[in-house]
């Protein structure tokens, strides 16, 4: 494995966990009705734990309602019990082919709450990156150890490593600012 290699790695592994931090994100509510919220909600479909977007097309067409539309209306009730026993504090309601979820506007304390874990997830995102880096690290390490490069070239491949963590850091940042700015937006 080369310099090269190794920093392509770690930074594609570091992408990973910007991804999955979005992704996480997405599910975290804020005033505004999104899909995601209710997108891998569980639902028993014929005995099996299947999520809500393989059942049915979600929209949000006005920012405090959701739809949901199954592609087999005989799951309508189904799909009611599973986004109810999700705990979220919806109450979904149905016409027989359309359920409707009214998204609550969210106070001022539950939206703090909200920044306080956006603030942990966050943090847990950074520490993957840095866990990352360190792997990164411990693999340059090994290379100068097998004297398959140099001191100098492991000290300036650590420094790009270091580059990386800290640009992917900032990533992590900005998408915790934006999530906050969501959360807090009225």
């Amino acid at each position: 494995m080369s310099v090269k290699e190794v920093l392509q790695e770690t930074e594609s592994r570091m992408k990973g966990a910007i991804s999955a931090l979005e992704d996480d994100l997405a599910t975290i509510r804020t005033g505004r009705a999104t899909p995601a919220l209710v997108e891998r909600v569980s639902v028993d479909y014929y005995g099996t734990p299947t999520p809500l977007n393989q059942l049915a097309t979600i929209n949000a067409p006005e920012p405090q309602l959701l739809t949901i539309r199954p592609f087999d209306p005989a799951s309508i009730k189904t799909i009611e019990k599973g986004i109810l026993a999700a705990n979220l504090g919806f109450t979904p309601t149905n016409d027989g082919k359309l359920i409707r979820i009214t998204v609550p506007p969210l106070t001022e304390e539950r939206r703090r709450e909200m920044v306080k874990l956006v603030s942990q997830r966050l943090e847990e995102a950074k520490v993957a990156a840095r866990n990352v880096r360190r792997d990164g690290l411990e693999l340059l390490r090994d290379l100068e150890k097998e004297k398959e490069i140099s001191e100098d070239e492991f000290h300036a491949a650590k420094d790009d490593l270091q580059k990386l963590t800290d640009k992917y850091i900032e990533q992590i940042d900005a998408v915790g600012e934006r999530k906050e700015k969501e959360i807090l937006e009225v």
